[in-house]
């Protein structure tokens, strides 16, 4: 369960990202430690990730969705798939990543 709002709602292009969706990017809600709330069994694992660093994914044993992952860059915040969420009203991006590596038919508007 997350309280507030998140400090960040971001699409990444990386590799990692598009390797753990399945898809052209991801969309992901950042939000501090303290405003996140984890219940629940969870398995984990570390990726590299296109910088270099290490991110770790815990993700649902039943199902294998991905819950929430922490990026080593930002310690102290957890990142949590907006699809999550299940909200199709949830918060647009304001910040995309790796866009060089955005597909062509890929159009994005952040304004």
């Amino acid at each position: 369960m997350c309280s507030g709002l998140p400090t960040r709602v971001s699409i990444c292009h990386c590799l990692s990202c598009k390797r753990r969706t399945g898809s052209a990017f991801a969309w992901n809600a950042s939000f501090p430690e303290d405003m996140v709330q984890i219940a629940g069994a969870y398995h984990s694992f570390s990726r590299k990730t296109d910088s270099g660093r290490t991110n770790v994914y815990h993700f649902c044993p039943s199902c294998g969705s991905t819950l929430f992952y922490h990026v080593e860059m930002r310690p102290g915040t957890i990142s949590i798939p907006v699809g999550a969420f299940a909200d199709p009203d949830f918060s647009p991006p304001t910040v995309e990543l790796f866009d060089d590596r955005r597909p062509g038919w890929c159009e994005i508007d952040l304004s």
